[in-house]
Order: C-alpha cells, then structure tokens, then sequence
C-alpha cells in the first residue's frame, strides 16, 4: 500500500462487490469526497470525478495502457488496447477511416436494419423474448462479422471465439492461469485472418490494414474489434432498453419524437456505460488531485463514476431524454483510446431501438423477472425478459 493510501478510508472501506452491485451510491461518495482514492481490493487508485478522469485517459505518457498487466494483451498480443504513442497510432490508422460517421452509415445501415428486421420477426409472434440473449447479443454478433469479414467464418464460430478470448482475459484479470480455449480460439481467429487477406486482398478491413501491418497484428487488432463490437454493443442495446422500459414517462416522450432516440442512448450511456472502467499505469511519479500517485500504479477511471458528476451533470441520477449535455459523458473513454467503432455502436443501437419500438406494440419488461446492470468491468443485465401486446401476445 502506497503511504498516501491512508488519507482514504472511503476507499478503505469500499468493495469489489458493492461496485459490481449496485455502485452509484459508493461512487458518489468518493467523488464528493475522495475523487482519487487508494482501494485496497483494486490495489490501485479509483479516479471518479470527471475533470479527474478525462485528464487521465488525455495524458497517454503518464497514465498508459503498455505495460505487462493488461491482460488483453497477454491473450491476443499487441494492439491498438495495448498500446500508446506512435505504436498505438500505427496499430489503430489502418482500421480509423471505415469507421468515420459517413462511411460508417453507408457500409452498415442497411446491413443492420436487415439483420434487425429478421431477428425481429423471429421474437414478434411470441409475445415476450430475453432480449439480451434472443435480440442485442445476435445483432452485436452478425455485425462485428459482417465488419470483419472473414472468409467462410459464421456468426456461431465469431461468438464461440469471442467467449472463449474474454474467459482467458477474465482468467488473467482476477489472477488465474487462463484457460486453454482462449489460446486456440485465438490461433483459429488468426487463421482465418491470413485466409481473409490471402482471398479478398485489400477489398477487405482486414486484407487493407494488411497493407500498413504485419498479419500477426492485423489478427491482434481483430480480436480487439470483435471484442469491443460484441460485448460493449450488447451491454450498450441492452442497457438503453432496460432504462426506457423502467422510465414510461421518457419512453412515451421517444414514442411521441422519435428523433429522441438518440438522447435516449447518449443517457443510458451516461447512467450505466457498458464498459464501467478504464485501467491505466503510471509512469512517473505524480500528483492526481488530491493523491500522489507513484510510477507503476495501477490507476483505474470509473467511467461510471464520472459520467454522474453534478458538476457537468444536474441532477445526475435521473433518466432524462432531452438533457442538453448528454454527449459528454465518457462511455467511450476519451484521448487517443477513444473507442474506434462509437458512430457504428451507435447506429447499431439506434436502428434496434426504433425497431423494437414500431414492431412490438406495448412493449414492457416482465415484472416477474426483475433486470438490473450488474458487472465490476462490464456492465448490463444477466437477462432481460420482455413482453409487449394485449397479455403478453401479439395477436
């Protein structure tokens, strides 16, 4: 425990548990109060204040993510998570441009109103569907795959590989040796990277960052890609229904101006972002605040925490579509890591939501199986049971 660790009792006294719960109450608290505090369960600092926070994801030479402990990097290699300064800039350039707001709509739109409108179709004679699973899990999954385009590569093998990657990095974050799935996933990826270059060339995402990169790191950044797309895209689908569906009064505003979906996203990310935390390491020896922070800290931003910063956010606990600052908040991160695919996740989320809206009349979630945003690094429902027309059918 660094020596300033003890000026920070909330910190002291907050757990693991309570910030994958239920963390807003505790997060208040410490950025009232200790917006940069030693948690000795993190063994690192929790920054929660906004100001705090964007200065820390801003300062890639005193708080990086290139150092041995990121444990994506210890699963996948090298890439564009991984590292910073000009080998992060020459690991992300090749994947940015696809990935720009126009060639973002014009690549995918169609793409994800199709796969929507099927999925769609698929639940609406039901009544009532698990969301999370039947609806935000398997578009997330068809886009990313579509986004990559691998050659003769399914959208059940991308999501066999995607669960068996994150079980190895989760293995590594809470200190076990990782599995061996998460190692053969990852040379199958691998594999099917050089057999998506060697096909298409540079007609593909992939066969173009061939151009600039070394295939060993066209694959590494893949995974990263596949990662991000799946598991934060969900959370993010997932998240903003949960709050629409809990706030009637918001969701008839929607209704009412549909052009009010997308402050209906910008505040489901605010209140709960999909990914919940940052993790940095630090340099140098340096002051944060109200902590000196020593090199080598782990030193952890809670996206969460500073997304309901009253001082940029009046009233910070509240569910509110029309809110004028909404876009400031920081699910994406900020700096040179911000995410690569926003526009996309955001697209994708907007054509769901306006799908689900239109298709499934008195859509509601179901009283009998309670949802709630649960998860330490990321965070979203378990499961989120729905019905929606007269007693739960459509017809």
């Amino acid at each position: 425990m660094p020596l300033a660790a003890a000026p920070f009792p909330l910190g002291a006294a907050t757990t693991l548990a309570e910030l994958a719960g239920n963390p807003h109450p505790r997060l208040a608290l410490l950025r009232a109060q200790e917006p940069v505090s030693w948690l000795p369960e993190l063994n690192g600092w929790l920054v929660t204040r906004r100001d705090l926070a964007v200065a820390v994801m801003r300062d890639a030479g005193t708080f990086t993510v290139d150092d041995p402990r990121f444990s994506t990097a210890q699963v996948v290699g090298p890439s564009m998570l991984s590292l910073d300064g000009p080998e992060h800039a020459r690991h992300r350039e090749p994947f940015a441009a696809p990935f720009k707001p126009r060639q973002t709509y014009d690549r995918f739109a169609a793409f994800i109103e199709e796969e929507t409108d099927r999925l769609v179709t698929g639940l609406e004679p039901a009544g009532a569907a698990e969301l999370r699973r039947a609806f935000a899990g398997p578009l997330a999954v068809a886009v990313v795959t579509e986004a990559l385009g691998l050659s003769g590569v399914g959208t059940d093998t991308v999501l066999a590989w995607y669960e068996a990657i994150v079980a190895s990095v989760s293995d590594i974050t809470a200190g076990h040796r990782p599995s061996p799935h998460g190692a053969a996933a990852y040379a199958q990826l691998r594999a099917a990277v050089d057999a998506t270059v060697a096909a298409h060339g540079t007609s593909s995402l992939l066969g173009s960052a061939a151009d600039r990169l070394p295939l060993p790191e066209v694959a590494s950044n893949a995974a990263v890609l596949m990662f991000g797309g799946i598991e934060t895209t969900e959370a993010m689908i997932t998240n903003a229904l949960l709050q629409l569906l809990r706030h009637p009064d918001q969701l008839a505003l929607v209704q009412a101006e549909p052009d009010l979906v997308d402050g209906a996203i910008e505040e489901s990310l605010r209140l709960e972002p999909g990914a919940a935390v940052v993790d940095r390491y630090a340099t140098r020896d340096t002051d944060l605040g109200p902590a000196t922070i020593r090199r080598g800290d782990l030193v952890t931003v809670s996206l969460t925490g500073a997304n309901r910063d009253p001082a940029v956010f009046p009233d910070p606990d509240r569910f509110d579509v029309r809110r004028e600052n909404a876009r400031l908040q920081l699910a994406f991160a900020h700096g040179p890591h911000h995410c690569i695919a926003a526009h996309l996740a955001r697209l994708e989320t907007r054509i769901a939501l306006r799908t689900l809206l239109a298709r499934l009349p008195d859509l509601r979630l179901d009283e009998e199986h309670p949802a709630a945003p649960y998860g330490l690094v990321f965070r979203k429902p378990a499961t989120l049971h729905t019905r929606w027309g007269r007693n739960g059918q459509t017809g």
